[in-house]
C-alpha cells in the first residue's frame, strides 16, 4: 500500500513509503524514514507553540516526551512521571533524564545537542518527600531557563503534573495553563511515517488473530491466549505488549475489559482486544470469534455489531464530523444500559498515534452537541458492541482507519465481515461430507484398427 498524497512532511512534500510491512532499511527504495519522522514532529510542535498564547510548554507525560525528543527508554518509565521535557519557542527541547539514559542520549541521539540530554531527578512518586525540595529545586531551574530565553512573562502549558510539582512551579512565578490540550492537537494529524508505523502494528495484529484462530479450542484457557499473543507480538518486533482482552462465554455480557482463566467451551463467543506498540505507534484492535459453533443469536449480534461498524465508516470523509460518525451507533437503552455515561466505551471512536488515547475521541455521550471535524491524516479506532438477548454471549467489533482525501482507508485486515467459527468441526454421520468420488479407471485399449 502507497499512502496517497494527502501524508506530507513538514516541508509539505507528498510521501510515498515503500513495502509497508518491511522493517529493515535498504538503499534502493524510500521506506519509513525516522530521521524525517523526528524532524516533522518537532516541526508541528514548534509550529503549534508559534500559534497558541503559550511561550513554552513542560511535559511529564512520556508519550507527549517521546513525540518532541524523540527518546524512549521503556515501559518501565510509564508511571514515575520523573521525565521532564521544556519545549521553549526557536529552541531545541531539554530533556531531564534518569543519569545513566541521558548519557545515552548524549551519545547516541545526535538529531539534538548536548545541551538537550541532561541528568535530572524527580521526587519519584512522591517517595523522597517535598521538604527534601526536589521540587522547588526543578521549578527553580525552569523559571530560570524561561527567563534567560525572554519568556518569563509567557504563560507556559503543562501536560500532566503531580501537585507538588504544579504548586512549585506556581511558586517560582510560572503562569500554568493546560498544554495537554495544545499536545493533542498537534498529534492529532498524522505524517506519513507515522501512518506506516500504525498500518505496521496493525499488520502484527493481523498476524497475532491467525495465531488465536489456529490456536482457539474447547479446553484452552483465556489466559492462555494471551500468553499466546504476548509471545507472537515480541517474537515479532513488538516494543510493547500494553494489554489482551480476552473474554469468552457469559464474560462477554457486561464486558469486564480482563482477561481470566476461563476454560473455553464448545459453542461460546470469545473476543480480545490486543493493543501494542510497534516503534512507539499502538493498535487497539478487537475480534469476536465463536468455537466449534454458532447460533441464531450470536450470529444476529454480530450483524448488529457490524452494522454500526460499516454505516459509521460510509461517514469518514474529510469535513464530516464526530455527530455524522456516531449517529449511527446505538444508543445506550437500546442495549441495556440506563444512559450514554454507563454505556461509554462500548460504541465510540478514539485516536492513536503514540497513544492509545488521542484525537478524535467520539461518542453519543458528548459528540452530537460538540462535534469536531474530521481532517485529513487522521487516524483512530471505532469499536462497536451488541450483546444477545439472554446476555449468555455479545460481540465486539473494532476497525482502525486512516482519514483519506475521499473517505478512509481500514489499517485493520483480519476478516470481520461475519462471524467466524474456530476450533474442531465436529461432524455426524449424517452431516459429515461424503468423500470425493474415485476417479474412473482408463478404458482399456480395443482392437487394433482394421487396415
Amino acid at each position: 500500500m502507497t499512502y496517497p498524497a494527502p501524508f506530507y512532511s513538514a516541508s509539505d512534500q507528498p510521501v510515498a513509503i515503500a513495502s509497508p510491512g518491511a522493517v529493515t532499511a535498504v538503499d534502493w527504495e524510500q521506506r519509513v524514514d525516522f530521521a524525517r519522522l523526528r524532524a516533522d514532529r518537532y516541526a508541528r510542535v514548534q509550529a503549534g507553540l508559534m500559534q497558541s498564547e503559550f511561550g513554552a510548554l513542560i511535559l511529564f507525560d512520556m508519550n507527549n516526551i517521546r513525540y518532541t525528543t524523540a527518546t524512549h527508554i521503556g515501559n518501565w518509565a510509564r508511571d514515575k512521571f520523573f521525565r521532564c521535557a521544556l519545549l521553549m519557542r526557536d529552541h531545541e527541547p531539554i530533556l531531564w533524564d534518569i543519569g545513566s539514559a541521558a548519557r545515552t542520549h548524549q551519545r547516541y541521539a545526535p538529531w539534538y545537542g548536548e545541551r538537550s540530554w541532561q541528568a535530572g531527578i524527580s521526587s519519584w512518586r512522591g517517595s523522597i518527600p517535598e521538604t527534601v525540595g526536589v521540587e522547588a529545586g526543578n521549578a527553580a531551574r525552569l523559571a530560570g531557563l524561561l527567563h534567560d530565553a525572554g519568556l518569563a512573562g509567557e504563560p507556559v502549558g503543562v501536560d500532566i503534573a503531580e501537585l507538588p510539582v504544579l504548586r512549585a512551579l506556581e511558586r517560582a512565578g510560572l503562569r500554568i495553563e493546560d498544554g495537554h490540550g495544545l499536545m493533542q492537537e498537534i498529534r492529532s494529524i498524522k505524517t506519513a511515517d507515522e501512518v506506516a508505523l500504525l498500518d505496521h502494528a496493525a499488520a502484527l495484529v493481523d498476524g497475532a488473530y491467525d495465531e488465536l484462530y489456529r490456536a482457539l479450542r474447547p479446553g484452552i484457557r483465556e489466559n492462555d491466549l494471551v500468553a499466546l499473543v504476548n509471545r507472537y507480538l515480541y517474537e515479532n518486533g513488538s516494543e510493547e505488549v500494553e494489554a489482551v482482552n480476552s473474554i469468552s462465554g457469559e464474560r462477554c455480557s457486561p464486558h469486564p475489559h480482563v482477561f481470566s482463566d476461563r476454560l473455553i467451551r464448545p459453542g461460546d463467543t470469545a473476543y480480545f482486544d490486543i493493543i501494542h506498540a510497534f516503534n512507539g505507534y499502538r493498535t487497539c484492535y478487537y475480534r469476536t470469534l465463536n468455537v466449534g459453533s454458532s447460533n441464531a443469536a450470536q450470529r444476529e449480534a454480530y450483524r448488529r455489531a457490524r452494522e454500526f461498524m460499516d454505516n459509521a465508516i460510509a461517514e469518514i470523509r474529510p469535513g464530516a464530523t464526530s455527530a455524522d460518525v456516531v449517529r449511527h451507533f446505538p444508543a445506550a437503552r437500546e442495549f441495556g444500559f440506563a444512559s450514554e455515561e454507563e454505556a461509554f466505551g462500548l460504541q465510540y471512536c478514539h485516536g492513536l498515534g503514540l497513544s492509545n488515547w488521542e484525537r478524535p475521541l467520539m461518542s453519543r455521550y458528548h459528540s452530537f452537541e460538540h462535534p469536531v471535524e474530521l481532517r485529513e491524516g487522521m487516524v483512530f479506532a471505532i469499536e462497536t458492541y451488541w450483546p444477545t438477548p439472554d446476555g449468555s454471549a455479545a460481540a465486539r467489533i473494532e476497525e482502525e482507519v486512516v482519514v483519506t482525501p475521499d473517505g478512509c482507508q481500514l489499517l485493520t485486515r483480519f476478516p470481520a465481515d461475519q462471524l467466524y467459527v474456530a476450533g474442531t468441526r465436529y461432524w455426524t454421520g449424517a452431516d459429515r461430507p461424503a468423500p470425493p468420488a474415485a476417479p474412473a479407471a482408463p478404458a482399456a485399449p480395443g482392437p487394433p484398427a482394421a487396415s
